[in-house]
């Protein structure tokens, strides 16, 4: 992943390694019987924490799919139509 001032790696493992750590706690929830409530509640807040990554990389991917030069010479259209199958794989997920 190339990303600019916009998102960096870093930032995203932050949160990447947050979520890890929701899910080793949402693990030891299960695994000492909790509520039930109270672990939707933790499996909605990783959910949440996952889908806000999923779109800063959509974000990045789309700003250098439509604005970025394209090397290769394809036209304006190959390009948008990348950019709708991310939209879409997102969607869809």
């Amino acid at each position: 992943m190339t990303t600019g001032a916009r998102s960096s790696p870093v930032a995203l493992q932050v949160r990447l390694h947050r979520i890890e750590g929701q899910v080793r706690g949402i693990s030891g929830m299960v695994a000492d019987e909790k509520d039930c409530i109270d672990i939707l509640t933790q499996v909605a807040a990783t959910t949440r924490a996952l889908q806000a990554v999923a779109l800063l990389l959509l974000d990045e991917h789309l700003h250098q799919c439509l604005r970025q030069s394209d090397p290769t010479g394809r036209p304006q259209e190959d390009r948008v139509e990348q950019a709708s199958r991310a939209i879409a794989r997102l969607v869809r997920s």
